[in-house]
């Protein structure tokens, strides 16, 4: 053997050595996101794919959960270390002794939730009374989009959880008479003809802070390198996307399923809307998670906490470039 492949092969031994030896010591951040279609997890994916999270010196588990409620539900059980879901989950759940939260504005908007019925319905929202409307779980985004529909259009319906993945089949099916879609769901049975918006809700609720990252007290006492880091990588995939549309389509098309055209309606309805810099401490964030509170105090929620209490300003992300 000659000195030079020697060389080459210890230098290969050495890398290999050097990438295990990064892996075992490389922190892991458990990401929950609350359902599979939906932004969140075009987020969390781009940056993994990007190889953000490595890039910040960390490790990501991505798991997906049925609904916003069961996601929490995996935070406040230890299973998921940052999450996205409303204001409303972290107020409720610190009145009853899990403490977590906001750490980074995510959406402003419903943007693309939709209350839909099957294409032959003739119901309006006003005809709802009594009726069946599904959402993916109690406590959720969709729960809450349901119970201000309840108080805003005087309408007594039904709330049935069926999980994120549960909403157009069941609503296809006959199963339930409406339901409160995600897009690009809503998207995708809409153009396709199945189904009919009756209320979009990217006009009808008053802008507000409607998703967040989340992460428990103790995480960013104990760990907020790690939390920082998870954030950075978070926003660098949304920086990503937004600077590489045609990547990012076809990733949506890709990961859901779906036409080109209906990732493409996703991709500038709801990735081009969603929050770029995630900064808490900005002028109008606290007004607008005092909003989201107040609508779901409106739609029925009770224990409602200080806005103070549940937003914190420690972190800024400052976004990883691929």
């Amino acid at each position: 053997m000659t000195i030079a492949r020697r060389l080459v092969l210890s230098l290969l031994g050495a890398a290999v050595l050097a990438a295990a030896s990064y892996a075992a010591q490389a922190e892991t951040i458990r990401v929950g996101l609350p359902t599979k279609t939906y932004w969140p997890t075009t987020i969390a994916e781009t940056a993994v794919r990007q190889k953000l999270f490595e890039k910040e010196g960390i490790t990501a588990e991505l798991t997906i959960y049925r609904g916003g409620a069961e996601t929490f539900e995996a935070m406040a059980a230890g299973a998921a270390d940052i999450i996205l879901d409303p204001p409303s989950l972290v107020s409720a759940g610190r009145k009853k002794g899990v403490l977590s939260k906001l750490v980074a504005n995510a959406a402003m908007g419903n943007f693309g939730w939709q209350l839909m019925v099957p294409a032959k319905s003739t119901l309006e929202v006003k005809d709802l009374g009594g009726k069946k409307v599904g959402i993916t779980s109690a406590g959720s985004g969709s729960d809450l989009l349901a119970l201000w529909t309840v108080q805003d259009k005087k309408v007594e319906f039904t709330r049935v959880p069926v999980g994120g993945g549960g909403l157009v089949p069941n609503l296809l099916s006959g199963n339930v008479d409406a339901a409160v879609v995600y897009s690009p769901l809503s998207f995708q049975i809409g153009k396709s003809g199945e189904a009919k918006t009756i209320l979009d809700y990217a006009t009808a609720v008053p802008p507000n802070l409607t998703a967040g990252w989340i992460v428990p007290d103790k995480l960013a006492q104990d760990k907020p390198a790690l939390v920082q880091k998870a954030l950075n990588a978070l926003y660098g995939a949304v920086a990503f996307m937004r600077a590489n549309r045609d990547v990012t389509v076809k990733l949506i098309a890709e990961l859901y399923e779906m036409p080109a055209d209906i990732a493409a309606a996703e991709y500038d309805n709801t990735i081009m809307k969603v929050e770029t810099s995630g900064d808490m401490s900005a002028a109008n964030v606290k007004d607008a998670v005092q909003l989201s509170l107040d609508l779901a105090k409106l739609g029925g929620l009770k224990d409602i906490v200080p806005t103070e209490d549940v937003i914190s300003t420690q972190f800024k992300p400052v976004p990883t470039k691929p």
